[in-house]
């Protein structure tokens, strides 16, 4: 064998390695056509509202997106736009003082399959007792169950598991009974900001009503009467 041949065929051999080393891409050939965008800003802003499920305050994004409050709306309004510019199911919405990525509504129907999954479902009574509870807030049981006209232990408690309600306190009265008021839960799953963004209730005529049931509805206190307040005198001071 001639022994100058041996330089050219090491040279060669390392000339084909080169040429079979090269990296490959686990994407395959199509990512040299259409190689994968940077993530935007705005791209950025969608992963941390869809990462963090629960509405995020605008002085929380701007702290993590490292910008101003003002910025972060402006980016805010156009992750919006750029949701609905492609079809997107999703959406921005400002809920419970903050911001969340939510599904729109004309993806409802599909959306709502969802409950097969779980029953979560709330029955009529309970919706009613929830409303009442949402336009009279803070508000004891008696008093719920005074304007329903029956009892409502198994509603208070399936709307406490489903965390749309909770114990305020307790009123100042005889028996210092609890009172309960709507959750932010409550303000999600409605697409409510506020409690002020409840509608506003229809005008009822209350002189059907008994003296109780109209001071309940129109959410005024009772009136002292001047003839207790001389028994409570003489009889000294109530249970605190």
């Amino acid at each position: 064998m001639d022994k100058s041949s041996k330089p050219e065929q090491r040279e060669k051999t390392s000339a084909e390695s080169q040429r079979t080393a090269q990296p490959v891409s686990p994407a395959g050939p199509a990512d040299s056509v259409n190689p994968v965008s940077p993530v935007s800003t705005v791209g950025t802003l969608e992963a941390l509202l869809f990462a963090a499920g629960n509405p995020l305050p605008l002085a929380g994004i701007a702290g993590i997106m490292e910008c101003s409050e003002e910025e972060a709306e402006s980016l805010l309004r156009e992750l919006r736009v750029r949701l609905s510019e492609y079809g997107s199911g999703l959406t921005v919405q400002k809920v419970a003082g903050g911001y969340q990525l939510v599904t729109r509504p004309e993806t409802f129907a599909q959306v709502a399959r969802l409950s097969q999954v779980t029953d979560r479902h709330i029955s009529a009574p309970t919706m009613e007792t929830l409303s009442i509870i949402a336009f009279k807030q803070p508000i004891t049981k008696p008093e719920i169950e005074q304007l329903r006209g029956v009892r409502i232990e198994r509603a208070l408690a399936k709307l406490l598991e489903l965390d749309l309600i909770c114990e305020l306190g307790r009123k100042q009265v005889i028996g210092r009974p609890i009172l309960y008021g709507t959750t932010d839960t409550f303000l999600r799953c409605f697409g409510l900001n506020s409690l002020a963004d409840l509608p506003k209730l229809p005008e009822r005529d209350l002189s059907v009503l008994s003296p109780e049931e109209q001071q309940l509805v129109s959410g005024k206190q009772p009136e002292a009467d001047s003839a207790g307040d001389a028994q409570h005198g003489e009889n000294g001071e109530t249970e605190q």
